[in-house]
């Protein structure tokens, strides 16, 4: 039997989602919560392989409680359950330790599979999610790759502005004219398709954090 662990504050869809669980024929739901406090107090104790994970709750997130649960149990398996498909929730998501990712549109019997699957190892996700995560992993690739083509002196002016200098104070440091530095700035700009320093600059970071 699958041990699950639910977290839903919504009362309804919590009790429906353990009626999914404990007629599946394969899962056991061993505990309910409402609210990350719960959850982390009731969690680790009850040392579930999965857990069906909602995102807003009362009290904070679940994506900051997946990431506390991750810790005490790093093998326990979190399946983001949830009506936010934005990017940013996803890879936060992702990153805190969840290994799959489903919106509560999903077929109940997608909800189920996706337990199994989560217990195998897999990772579950409705298809637009899995689209999105792929979009982005290919707009990181291509950042890289931008990144990449920039050379040594370009990077180095890059640095500067990332550091907040002016171009007169750039200029000054490479012992160059300001006209040079705009001259690798322009450069910058087409490498990364940007139209502005600051662009540049989260270009850059985001690069390094892929």
């Amino acid at each position: 039997m699958i041990k699950v662990a639910i977290v839903e504050d919504n009362r309804t869809l919590r009790e429906g989602f353990e009626t999914l669980i404990n007629h599946s024929g394969d899962m056991e739901c061993i505990c309910t919560c409402g609210t990350v406090a719960d959850a982390l107090a009731t969690i680790p104790k009850a040392k579930p392989d999965v857990v069906l994970m909602d995102i807003q709750l009362p009290d904070g997130t679940g994506i900051e409680c997946t990431a506390s649960i991750k810790l005490q149990l790093p093998a326990v398996q979190v399946v983001c359950v949830t009506v936010y498909e934005d990017s940013d929730r996803i890879f936060r998501a992702l990153q805190a330790g969840a290994c799959g990712y489903l919106l509560k549109r999903a077929d109940p019997d997608r909800i189920v599979q996706a337990v199994r699957e989560a217990n195998q190892g897999d990772v579950p996700m409705t298809p637009e999610i899995a689209r999105k995560v792929i979009g982005q992993f290919q707009a990181k690739a291509q950042t890289s790759s931008d990144v990449e083509s920039l050379t040594a002196r370009e990077n180095e002016v890059l640095r500067h502005v990332m550091h907040g200098m002016t171009n007169k104070e750039i200029a000054d440091h490479m012992c160059v004219t300001t006209a040079t530095i705009k001259f690798h700035l322009q450069h910058v700009y087409e490498k990364l398709h940007v139209h502005s320093r600051t662009e540049a600059a989260l270009k850059v970071q985001q690069a390094s954090e892929g």
